[in-house]
């Protein structure tokens, strides 16, 4: 017996959103090891609706809607990014009966969408299981419980007991093929021009802000070979724009991603690469910068977060001042463009002030890169959520939507609305002379 199952990821519901070459890949991997089984699968992005535009980032279609009453003083328009409320109705009707539901969840703060798309499922398919999984329900477990309205909330990775999950609600798996199909060959989206990449998961770090080890029981990289055959099947699809979401791309670099650029250098792709989570840069050296800069790399984003070395220490001891000095004088002397080289920095974080933020805005400016503020906003299990809960400033049972990095440091940082925002205009103008 074939089973069908629908796979959806959910709209964005929040006050800000773009395409930062952005994929479900959770979901996408949970289809890869689903096409193994007796399965006929659907899949939904509710999210695939955007204006294309530079390297394949692009706007995303957008409906105003009303906010949740817990959001109801924030001066600010909240929208639906993504596809219509109509257009996802008319798939849910064109596929007309499934056996089972998944549904997958990324930021907390974005849970709004989930229950949506979880509200509007049970309407259209009262009697069909529903499981609803990613990292809200794993890092929120409790809260999706009582907010969702689905069969199961499953946390942890695929291989922790999905099968075992999916046999709870009567359906009996029987392996069909022996290799599971890559995501691009399920035919569910129409183009791919551009594609997110991962050559490892987890992190071998532990950063004070970041969920990666709550959601990843350890670090992986993957082989070389079979990381540069995906990018050469989806390159021979139409994909040239690829971005790279590895927590520590250049973790021991010359094991991993020094063999594998060299790899397509030799197979003489005409690609871009980008890396919108932020780069190591205590890794950064000679060698590979010129890599980066002959395997095709464009967009480049480094993580400083904050030049107070005490607070470097305190978030994770993973780059000091010099060290990313360094990084971009080799970016720099590869070819590399100040405009090319973006850098993250961090406001907001618990007891930070605005003043040591302008600090680290001035050191980057003389270093002549863009510079990219970067909203602190807390993770349920993190040692900075720990903190702002044993000092008062937030609640345990904070309500995940609080959490949105557009709004969190102007609820919870104490900073001035008038003074952030001439820092963030300063920013802007600067960034636009380089």
């Amino acid at each position: 017996m074939t089973y069908r199952v629908l796979l959806i990821n959910p709209w964005i519901y929040d006050f800000a959103a773009y395409n930062f070459w952005a994929r479900p890949l959770g979901l996408l991997k949970v289809a890869e090891f689903l096409s193994q089984f007796n399965l006929k699968l659907f899949f939904i992005d509710c999210c695939d609706s955007f204006t294309v535009k530079k390297y394949g980032t692009g706007k995303y279609s957008y409906q105003i809607v009303e906010k949740p009453d817990i959001l109801r003083n924030i001066p600010k328009k909240y929208k639906r990014y993504g596809i219509s409320l109509d257009e996802f109705i008319d798939k849910l009707k064109e596929i007309s009966h499934v056996d089972l539901i998944l549904v997958t969840s990324i930021m907390a703060y974005w849970w709004y969408g989930v229950n949506e798309v979880v509200n509007i499922i049970r309407e259209k398919f009262p009697n069909i299981p529903v499981v609803v999984g990613g990292i809200y329900a794993t890092l929120y477990k409790e809260h999706a419980k009582e907010k969702i309205n689905a069969d199961s909330i499953y946390t942890g990775q695929i291989e922790d007991r999905l099968i075992d999950n999916i046999s709870d609600f009567g359906i009996k798996l029987k392996k069909v093929r022996e290799k599971s199909k890559f995501w691009w060959q399920l035919g569910f989206y129409n183009k791919i021009p551009y594609a997110p990449i991962l050559t490892s998961t987890g992190c071998p770090f532990r950063c004070s802000y970041c969920a990666s080890s709550l959601l990843h029981k350890s670090f992986e990289q993957r082989k070389i070979e079979e990381v540069t055959n995906e990018i050469e099947e989806l390159y021979n699809m139409g994909a040239r724009d690829f971005a790279f979401y590895d927590d520590a791309l250049l973790y021991k670099s010359e094991t991993h991603l020094e063999p594998l650029l060299r790899e397509i250098i030799k197979r003489n792709f005409q690609l871009r690469f980008h890396t919108p989570n932020g780069l190591h840069a205590r890794f950064i050296n000679k060698n590979v910068a010129q890599l980066m800069k002959k395997a095709g790399f464009k967009t480049l984003r480094l993580s400083l977060e904050t030049v107070n070395i005490k607070r470097q220490i305190e978030t994770g001891g993973k780059v000091t001042n010099e060290e990313l000095e360094k990084a971009v004088f080799y970016l720099k002397e590869a070819g590399f463009l100040s405009q090319d080289i973006g850098v993250y920095i961090m406001y907001g974080l618990p007891e930070q002030s605005l003043d040591e933020v302008r600090v680290g805005v001035d050191f980057l400016k003389k270093l002549k890169v863009r510079i990219h503020l970067t909203e602190f906003s807390p993770i349920k299990g993190t040692y900075y959520w720990d903190e702002l809960v044993k000092k008062g400033v937030i609640p345990e049972d904070l309500d995940p939507l609080l959490t949105n990095n557009t709004i969190f440091s102007e609820l919870f940082s104490g900073y001035s609305k008038e003074e952030l925002q001439r820092l963030k205009i300063e920013v802007n103008q600067f960034n636009l002379l380089l």
